[in-house]
């Protein structure tokens, strides 16, 4: 067969896109949904994709509406719809929360189980990413979360100071947490992924997504710069809730 120079580049770009594509789905980070398929990750299945509790620009100058848009509209329902997916393979899983699923990970069937972690974790940690902010937030924290940080890092300011250099020292994709461990003190980590502190028995009462999808529209390579905008949308009230949540 003789190609000529048309052709072969038809047949080239052909092979570029499945390459890609391919590539994206491996990822387990696809964010091709549309807003018909939004819709069906809202509405059908046993998890649903909770909406944004304020308007996508609500967050800005820190997080850019775009950001947000394709952040809770892609990514997210992309998670939910994946999740559910999987499940329905196995309806006795229905009866449990993404929490329940992910505390007890050896318990979700062999072929499923990457599925669910990734996608079950990445459910359950924006679904709290969402609700830990707010417009007009940030600030100190005050409440019993403040007594915490006080006494397990001496003061608010070298909180941040170790929780944005974990977001920064993440190699790659993930979150970086402030859990509450099994002797009830608090402290920093980070996970990678959309893993959760919940598959080590930590409980998560604030996280940052550090995904360049989380900010790289508006802070490209900038992380730090990210991490440390961040700040100023924290909604210190439900931070608390999270908090007494987890004793």
């Amino acid at each position: 067969m003789i190609l000529n120079r048309r052709n072969f580049l038809v047949l080239a770009g052909s092979t570029i896109g499945a390459v890609t594509l391919g590539a994206c789905q491996a990822s387990g980070d696809n964010i091709t949904t549309t807003e018909s398929e939004t819709n069906v990750a809202q509405n059908t299945g046993f998890f649903k994709l909770p909406p944004l509790p304020y308007s996508y620009d609500a967050l800005e100058p820190h997080i850019d509406a775009r950001t947000m848009q394709i952040h809770h509209d892609r990514h997210h329902a992309a998670y939910v719809k994946n999740l559910n997916d999987a499940i329905a393979k196995y309806p006795n899983l229905k009866g449990q929360t993404v929490e329940q699923l992910l505390r007890n990970m050896d318990n979700v069937p062999q072929d499923i189980r990457t599925t669910v972690r990734n996608n079950g974790g990445g459910h359950y940690n924006h679904s709290m990413f969402w609700e830990i902010m707010t417009p007009n937030g940030g600030g100190e924290p005050t409440g019993e979360i403040a007594t915490a940080i006080n006494t397990a890092f001496g003061n608010f300011a070298e909180f941040k100071r170790l929780f944005n250099q974990s977001g920064t020292r993440r190699f790659g994709s993930g979150w970086v947490w402030l859990v509450r461990n099994p002797d009830g003190k608090v402290g920093v980590m980070s996970t990678a992924n959309q893993d959760s502190p919940l598959m080590e028995g930590k409980y998560p009462i604030m996280g940052n997504d550090v995904w360049e999808h989380a900010y790289y529209l508006k802070y490209q390579n900038r992380r730090a710069d990210y991490l440390d905008a961040w700040w100023n949308t924290l909604n210190w009230d439900e931070i608390n809730k999270r908090f007494a949540a987890s004793a």
